[in-house]
């Protein structure tokens, strides 16, 4: 035998030797187990839109969900109003109403997504679509890749943006006041409610052709929000005058339903694609409504009463006052698209008052009104307490309660903030005031909840997915994270003309543009000169774009002017910008 064949034996033998030792027999192996793994979710965003002080630019962000972190933001137009992003997620483009104020325009910003990277690549360049001044823009909608929509709410009129050219292509007809859009998902119709004639008007989204102008039932007033169903068959309209929802068939463009959603109060409605479901908040009858949009008119599933906020006695400022809660505010809802869950953002208002019966009370001399909260120094009445109710989508069962959603100060959880008058909420909207005094927004893979918090300058970032997997390990989502803080906002310097001190408040005559705990510095004075150098706060009460207060220890000044041509009120520190909207991205 050749040494050649004695080799291939040799080789074979081995071969089957080695595939009999692989038989049933395994060997134990060990496998380390981390309790804590890191988190495996990919790149996800969510944007939020901030407005600044009057007459300057308001801010885009873009948070990385999984990073829980701001990883860009972009200038936008001054007085932003709404947002939307491309169907492909290339770009978002934020509506801004500027005209309201000296120096502002009436644009559309559009800017590029920060991409996946270790590190902060930042937003995009930003683009302006300029509109004529007087537009007013106040929604921005598109469920394409290649066009974009603009509701025109001071010239009754809806906008067209070429992406391609960055330019306003063509305008088209609207109602009165139009504050809403809804294109069908195969971009077929453009729906526009018009809140001046109680109207909802067709569109075609190639042209802007009217393609029908649908009148609402006789006592429907107030049209604030539309959804379309993800079949393009049906529109779903919540008039907010006589709370109602309107069901259109957008073959016929006839309403054919109108369901009650609790009456006068209902501000708006979210379309969940994951369970064919609408979600209709109405802060009137603090509840949501909820209807399985698969069959006309939509079927009820039930009402949830949203509670008060959980709030502990001990936490409060009260003592021998009288802690007085107004009622529930839903304003918003967030689903998460793997069907589990929705999210309820709301708030209460909460003062600590004195009443006949309380040691405290002195009819002559009644203490001001103040805030439960001790960490809200302002004598400010009424302060926003903002919670998040988190409910079973199964059952429609509470699971919990996000709150605080306030980061603790100096030590003490905070659970309430002051009050903004940009952002209480106006009825019928105007772009002069926030759309959403709170704003809630799902990321798509369902791992967050986001709610931007106008009055406490904040985004609450709420974990909705289990951070363990320990033994025994509670694994309980809907826990608060941080809360994200938008750019900061900028105040000028103002001229003081006069002032005066009376019970530890002092007056000052300048026109401004400060804001409710911005701190500014006194210089300058002629007079009472004793007041140069210090540092004031802003408060809530007595401020205008005319004059403003603060608290200062001090024996009574009569009105004083003449105070100098330099003397001026010049801020020394910022806070951030009010967040009014949130959108999901990729």
């Amino acid at each position: 035998m050749s040494f050649r064949r004695v080799g291939w034996v040799a080789a074979i033998a081995l071969a089957t030797l080695l595939e009999l030792s692989c038989g049933q027999v395994y060997r134990p192996v060990v496998i380390p187990t981390s309790t804590t793994p890191p988190n495996p979710a990919n790149f996800h965003a969510v944007f939020g839109i901030s407005a600044n002080v009057p007459s300057s630019p308001g801010t885009a962000l873009q948070i990385d969900v999984s990073g829980d972190t701001n990883i860009g933001e972009a200038n936008v137009g001054v007085n932003p109003t709404h947002a939307a992003v491309l169907s492909n997620n290339s770009r978002v483009f934020v509506a801004s109403a500027g005209s309201l104020f000296p120096g502002g325009a009436d644009v559309v910003t559009a800017f590029f997504p920060a991409g996946n990277s270790s590190l902060a690549t930042g937003l995009g360049t930003p683009t302006t679509f300029s509109l004529p001044s007087g537009s007013l823009p106040v929604f921005v909608n598109t469920t394409q890749s290649n066009a974009v929509y603009v509701a025109n709410y001071g010239t009754n009129s809806v906008s067209a943006l070429n992406i391609a050219t960055n330019s306003v292509s063509q305008t088209g007809p609207a109602g009165a006041n139009p504050v809403a859009l809804a294109e069908t998902p195969n971009a077929q119709n453009l729906y526009v409610v018009n809140q001046g004639d109680n109207t909802v008007t067709d569109l075609s989204p190639t042209d802007l052709s009217t393609l029908a102008t649908i009148p609402l039932p006789n006592g429907s007033s107030v049209p604030v929000w539309a959804v379309a169903r993800a079949d393009s068959q049906r529109i779903y309209v919540v008039t907010q005058g006589d709370g109602q929802l309107h069901t259109i068939r957008t073959d016929t463009n006839a309403v054919v339903s109108s369901q009650s959603v609790g009456g006068p109060g209902a501000n708006f409605v979210l379309y969940d694609k994951s369970r064919n479901r609408l979600y209709v908040t109405n802060p009137g009858a603090a509840a949501v409504y909820v209807f399985s949009s698969t069959t006309d008119p939509p079927t009820s599933l039930g009402t949830v009463i949203i509670p008060t906020p959980p709030i502990s006695t001990s936490a409060t400022n009260c003592g021998s006052y009288t802690c007085s809660y107004g009622p529930v505010v839903p304003v918003s809802v967030a689903a998460l698209p793997d069907g589990s869950r929705f999210y309820v953002a709301s708030y209460v208002t909460g003062t600590a008052i004195c009443s006949p019966s309380d040691t405290c009370y002195s009819s002559s001399n009644p203490p001001p009104a103040t805030c439960p909260d001790v960490t809200v120094t302002a004598p400010t009445p009424g302060c926003v307490i903002p919670q998040v109710s988190v409910f079973d989508a199964a059952s429609l069962a509470q699971k919990t309660t996000v709150f605080p959603l306030l980061s603790p100060v100096a030590g003490t959880q905070a659970f309430a903030a002051t009050p903004l008058t940009f952002c209480a909420p106006v009825v019928p909207y105007t772009p002069a005031a926030a759309r959403f005094r709170m704003a809630a927004a799902a990321a798509v893979d369902s791992s967050h909840v986001y709610v931007s918090m106008c009055d406490a300058r904040a985004i609450a970032d709420i974990d909705a997915t289990t951070s363990t997997i320990a033994a025994g390990g509670s694994n309980s989502p809907d826990v608060l994270v941080t809360d994200l803080r938008p750019p900061f906002a900028f105040g000028a310097g103002s001229t003081i003309t006069s002032l005066s001190i009376t019970s530890n408040v002092i007056t000052l005559q300048a026109a401004n543009t400060f804001f409710v705990g911005e701190n500014v510095a006194i210089s300058g004075l002629t007079q009472e000169t004793d007041l140069n150098g210090l540092t004031l706060t802003v408060l809530a009460t007595g401020l205008s774009a005319s004059q403003f207060e603060c608290s200062l220890a001090h024996a009574d000044v009569p009105p004083t002017s003449n105070l100098g041509a330099d003397a001026a009120a010049i801020p020394v520190n910022a806070v951030p910008q009010t967040p009014i909207f949130l959108l999901t991205g990729q």
